[in-house]
């Protein structure tokens, strides 16, 4: 790809951007061979310069100074690195725990979804369309390069992801009229699970209180609801203490 060639980001093209010191980074380390270049502006520090040659170095990516174009395609003032990527196809590990997210629409969301699905290990994600881009740098610099480590697949709809993968698992729906308490039961040692959510408006409907198990997390009445990064974070982190606690710090 020539930088000629750089323009806004677009879903319907073959590449994107990480946005950011960070996810660029990440993406350099976890995603090499996905890479075309980085760009890198004239106010980068040097410690970041220095950097990103040791990695270029290393991975053989192209590293180009040019501010012209990280600020054409940046949407924040201070975004002094860029990389840029072939976006790339994923397939799930059947044996892995899995996160399924049912039309998930807001982007900031899904990155920090990724981040904290990393964080405690769980590293295949099933997205139910419609759903945002994953591939969107809004996604990409918010997840903070976490995006790297993950495996994403999309599904037309549950049905279909449940026919692929959902057999020889247990899957634990999360919904406000949930039947079971969150926290009164354990999973299976000897299964993979699959934990699902709904989206930021209007959750899961009725239809997945008889997929697996329905687990409400109680709070208060004080709110009608709790954030979906934050139940998410919520459920993946008790379920790692039952089924993953060997790989947490």
């Amino acid at each position: 790809m020539k930088v000629s060639e750089i323009k806004r980001y677009s879903k319907k093209e073959s590449y994107s951007y990480s946005p950011g010191s960070f996810p660029t980074f990440e993406l350099l380390q976890s995603k090499p061979e996905a890479v075309d270049m980085i760009l890198v502006h004239s106010d980068a520090k040097a410690e970041i310069r220095n950097k990103l040659a040791q990695e270029g170095k290393k991975t053989g990516v192209k590293i180009v100074e040019n501010d012209r174009y990280i600020e054409k395609i940046r949407d924040k003032d201070n975004c002094i690195t860029m990389g840029i990527f072939r976006k790339y196809d994923c397939k799930l590990d059947r044996n892995k725990n899995h996160v399924v997210l049912v039309n998930p629409s807001d982007m900031g969301n899904l990155g920090t979804i990724i981040r904290s699905c990393v964080g405690f290990g769980i590293t295949n994600l099933a997205v139910i369309e419609p759903a945002v881009d994953i591939f969107h740098p809004k996604v990409v610099r918010a997840s903070m390069g976490a995006i790297f480590k993950m495996k994403f697949e999309y599904f037309s709809c549950f049905a279909h992801y449940d026919q692929e993968y959902g057999s020889e698992r247990e899957k634990y729906s999360f919904m406000l009229n949930g039947k079971y308490r969150f926290g009164t039961f354990e999973p299976s040692a000897d299964k993979p699970f699959s934990l699902i959510f709904g989206n930021e408006a209007s959750g899961l409907d009725e239809s997945f209180l008889h997929v697996g198990k329905s687990v409400v997390i109680p709070h208060t009445r004080s709110v009608d609801s709790l954030n979906l990064s934050l139940a998410i974070g919520i459920g993946i982190y008790e379920f790692c203490k039952w089924k993953c606690n060997s790989s947490l710090m």
